[in-house]
């Protein structure tokens, strides 16, 4: 009897490619995916945040200009409370613990930090609008996973963010 080809021998007899009694015994192609979603956002949010830095607050004067010298800013406060909790951040001689009516009081402007982010969301959805950017620019830059989600995002934005019930 002569060799069989493989369209030839029995089905028993056939063997995968990446079977580990394979004459050629490659390992088995890792099918072609895109990147853990997570993992892609986090490295854009990073890579963000040192494109910001770089460029728009490199220097002493640049990083003063985000930050009102007079007062602290409800998202200022909520971050300082949490990073003392956390320990990111240490207490400074005399300075009193972090109590449970700190954290409260932090709890209590997380609405208001909310509603100050999503103004500003919408206001920079806007301008990227005004300069032209797609909804599938806008979708990627937020992570999200179609233009239509981005659009949606914005349009809930204008809803929660209208001061004048008939606007929006």
């Amino acid at each position: 009897m002569g060799i069989l080809t493989p369209c030839q021998r029995p089905r028993s007899s056939l063997r995968s490619p990446s079977s580990p009694s394979s004459p050629t015994n490659r390992p088995p192609r890792r099918p072609v995916h895109s990147p853990d979603p997570g993992r892609a956002r986090a490295h854009r949010a990073h890579a963000a945040l040192f494109r910001i830095a770089e460029r728009h607050a490199a220097t002493d004067e640049q990083r003063r200009r985000q930050v009102h010298p007079a007062f602290v800013s409800p998202h200022e406060a909520v971050r300082l409370v949490s990073f003392l909790l956390s320990g990111a951040a240490l207490l400074q001689d005399g300075e009193p613990e972090v109590d449970r009516a700190d954290v409260t009081a932090a709890l209590s402007l997380v609405p208001m930090v909310r509603g100050e982010m999503d103004e500003l969301e919408a206001g920079l959805l806007q301008m990227a609008r005004g300069r032209g950017m797609t909804w599938q620019e806008i979708s990627f830059g937020l992570g999200l996973g179609t233009p239509q989600a981005a659009r949606q995002r914005y349009e809930r934005l204008v809803d929660r963010t209208a001061t004048d019930p008939g606007a929006g």
